[in-house]
């Protein structure tokens, strides 16, 4: 899927998740993995597009923080293995 997006929103989501990887490679000194980061990203990066309730709302915050965490564990396979070298 990711070789499927544009160019524009492929540099966008490779540079975000490298940031992402790089501070949960530091994560013994700033407390923040994968999990902590993805809870704390997640609900800003896709949201339900129709107002629903709170049970609904915290299911889907829970599966898209579900795949944050994937993508940024992941970054190196998903995104290239010279992800370090935006840095």
């Amino acid at each position: 899927l990711v070789n499927q997006l544009p160019e524009a929103n492929l540099i966008l989501l490779r540079h975000l998740f490298g940031v992402l990887h790089h501070i949960e490679q530091n994560s013994g000194v700033n407390q923040m993995n994968a999990f902590n980061l993805a809870l704390c990203i997640a609900p800003n990066m896709l949201w339900l597009p129709s107002p629903t309730g709170p049970e609904e709302e915290s299911r889907s915050t829970k599966k898209v923080a579900s795949l944050v965490q994937f993508l940024i564990e992941n970054s190196g396979e998903i995104f290239g293995g010279d992800i370090a070298s935006l840095f």
